[in-house]
């Protein structure tokens, strides 16, 4: 999958499953950022709608949600997840350093997909 795929505009719907499909890439013990795959799916000032999408995937979609974060590590994210299936834990049960909600030398677990997918 690569971002020249992805039409710039999207439906709404369209625009969240293929965040689904990015997220779904994210390599357990990794994180990346809202703003990183709105860049890889061609639409830069979309992270906002990366994280309603995130918010959405617990719904309907089997997604690994708890890997994306703020560009800063924060899980800002953390208010919109299950109460039996905290954002913490599931990032912490994957080897990722967690201390007082942001992730822990962000860079040593940094995936971004513009680089990695290409």
């Amino acid at each position: 999958m690569k971002a020249e795929n992805f039409p710039r505009h999207h439906k709404r719907q369209d625009f969240f499953l293929d965040v689904y499909d990015v997220v779904r890439l994210i390599p357990k013990g990794r994180v990346t950022s809202y703003g990183a795959i709105a860049r890889y799916l061609g639409a830069a000032r979309s992270a906002r709608m990366v994280g309603y999408a995130m918010n959405a995937s617990f719904t309907q979609h089997q997604v690994p949600a708890h890997r994306v974060v703020n560009r800063n590590g924060e899980l800002t994210g953390r208010h919109h997840f299950p109460k039996e299936r905290p954002m913490e834990a599931s990032l912490l049960a994957e080897g990722i350093e967690v201390v007082d909600f942001k992730i822990k030398n962000l860079d040593k677990y940094y995936w971004d997909p513009n680089v990695e997918l290409g």
